[in-house]
């Protein structure tokens, strides 16, 4: 009996320093401008599939268990992950993966689900 895993995040990485090595986390907060220690870059953020080779293109931040396909789909949708929400606004155009803006921060942590966020929902309590 296999049961499928739904689309989870399977590795954290930020990039402090320019032409640094990234550090892998367990856990990060997501703040407005992207991954807390992260240095801004084009897009709050980069998803990648792990069907991507990550170590040829180490500049994303979320690496994702989910088929590349279904990861290039989710443009223009909107997602929770932990406790945060992303918008999903494109491809990169010379790297693998998707950037996404972040709509709601809050934190994330490695297994987390990939969930789409329907209209009129939010990832979080609004006060």
């Amino acid at each position: 009996m296999s049961a499928e895993l739904p689309p989870h995040v399977t590795e954290i990485r930020i990039y402090p320093v320019k032409g640094a090595p990234g550090q892998v986390l367990e856990d990060v907060e997501v703040e407005t401008e992207g991954l807390a220690g992260d240095r801004r870059k084009k897009a709050a953020l980069h998803l990648v599939s792990v069907e991507e080779d990550v170590t040829t293109h180490p500049r994303a931040n979320l690496v994702v268990a989910t088929p590349t396909a279904l990861l290039e789909a989710s443009v223009g949708q909107r997602l929770r992950i932990g406790e945060a929400e992303i918008h999903v606004t494109g491809k990169p155009s010379g790297c693998p993966g998707v950037y996404a803006d972040v709509v709601a921060p809050g934190s994330i942590r490695v297994g987390d689900v990939l969930l789409a966020v329907g209209a009129g929902e939010t990832a979080a309590p609004t006060s």
